[in-house]
């Protein structure tokens, strides 16, 4: 990462050696961003609007201290072309495509790498150009207020003497990062690698907010499924959905660091800084380790609780047979009844019709006989219901 993009003046830069004993800086938020640079790259101040720069902060820095802050790219390029030995942190958010031609003619940036930062919407990967390193980060925020998790992009270009930070989306909070380089300018001074360590550091570390607050939505969930809350699974679904997005946003991370510790040997990284990049592999990998935890354990939940849907299903259509089945031995009975009865409503009927021509008028013995056979086929009719169980 130290050769010399073509087209570009030589310039001489601190070796990367002799940084042993060199400690990790501790992570420090200021209060407030410094009155020299009117807006952060934090995240919280709006896009800009069209035709507005995007410059978040174009800085210089000389020995780990910065001595010179522009408002504009011109400016920035001006100066760094008058000093020697200087560093140029750009940041920029959501940066117009004349922004992006006049930082690829300074620093000769590869075209493609350029197209890629303007269309935003990249998987996570790191590209080499030359000498010039392209890295692109999906960082992730958790939203308290609305339970979700919000993804940024970052890409950014590591070169001899620079080093350009293009946002798009709130994460991460880059304001942050910068503080705590000038807080160390021991580390700032070894040049662009540290300053892409400290942002690859800033960017995992970022995931844990999202991990806590991931846990604290399955767990939530296992008390709504096992609750009966009917709108749990609407819930399984779109979490899983944002796990899924966190999945893609963190395992390409831990290829990127694989290969940027394959070349420590190749570009002469200085051992304190391969340490540190070795800190960042493993908070990255445990960090994969537990969304892929996540995804597991939203699967569980989401085939325990389509287990406790049927088996609430089940109940419920038992309920609806059984209420089904008591029903239809009343009704078994409600009809039986009505036939037992309209046996000897159907004789009285005949003999009450009063026509004069009925044999059994005039009989003595039509009166009992019409009795008798009502009580035959009453008890007829109960003795063939009875044994079909249907009284």
């Amino acid at each position: 990462m130290s050769a010399e993009p073509p087209g570009r003046r030589p310039r001489r830069l601190p070796g990367l050696h002799g940084l042993r004993g060199l400690r990790k800086p501790a992570k420090k938020r200021p209060a407030a961003p410094p009155p020299a640079e009117p807006t952060d790259e934090s995240g919280t101040a709006p896009p800009p609007a069209e035709n507005t720069s995007s410059v978040i902060s174009a800085a210089l820095y000389r020995d780990g201290h910065r001595f010179s802050t522009h408002d504009t790219l011109a400016d920035a390029f001006r100066e760094q072309r008058a000093t020697a030995n200087t560093l140029a942190w750009i940041g920029l958010h959501r940066p117009t495509p004349s922004e992006l031609v006049a930082l690829a003619a300074e620093f000769d940036l590869h075209p493609l790498a350029v197209e890629d930062a303007l269309e935003a919407h990249q998987r996570p990967k790191l590209e080499r150009y030359g000498g010039t390193l392209f890295v692109v980060l999906r960082a992730a925020r958790y939203l308290d207020d609305r339970e979700e998790v919000d993804f940024g992009e970052l890409h950014v270009f590591v070169g001899g003497d620079f080093v350009i930070t293009v946002r798009h989306g709130g994460a991460p909070d880059l304001s942050a990062v910068r503080h705590r380089m000038e807080d160390a300018p021991e580390l700032l001074k070894r040049g662009p690698e540290a300053v892409l360590y400290a942002i690859l550091d800033a960017v995992v570390d970022g995931y844990a907010p999202v991990v806590a607050g991931v846990q604290n939505d399955i767990d939530e969930i296992e008390t709504e499924v096992f609750g009966g809350d009917p709108r749990v699974s609407r819930r399984i679904y779109e979490l899983s959905r944002e796990v899924v997005e966190f999945q893609r946003a963190t395992r390409p991370l831990n290829r990127i660091l694989e290969s940027l510790t394959a070349g420590f040997e190749k570009y002469a990284i200085d051992e304190e800084l391969r340490r540190y990049l070795r800190d960042v592999a493993d908070h990255a990998l445990h960090t994969t380790d537990q969304v892929d935890g996540f995804r597991q354990a939203l699967q569980d939940i989401l085939t325990v609780n389509a287990t406790l849907v049927n088996q609430q299903q089940n109940a419920e259509m038992r309920a609806l047979a059984e209420a089904g089945f008591e029903q239809n031995e009343e009704i078994k009975k409600i009809s039986s009844w009505a036939a037992i009865l309209f046996a000897p409503t159907l004789v009285g009927t005949i003999y009450g019709m009063n026509f004069q021509n009925m044999p059994e008028l005039s009989w003595g013995f039509g009166y009992p006989f019409a009795l008798v056979l009502m009580a035959i086929v009453c008890i007829s009719l109960y003795i063939v219901f009875k044994r079909r169980d249907w009284l």
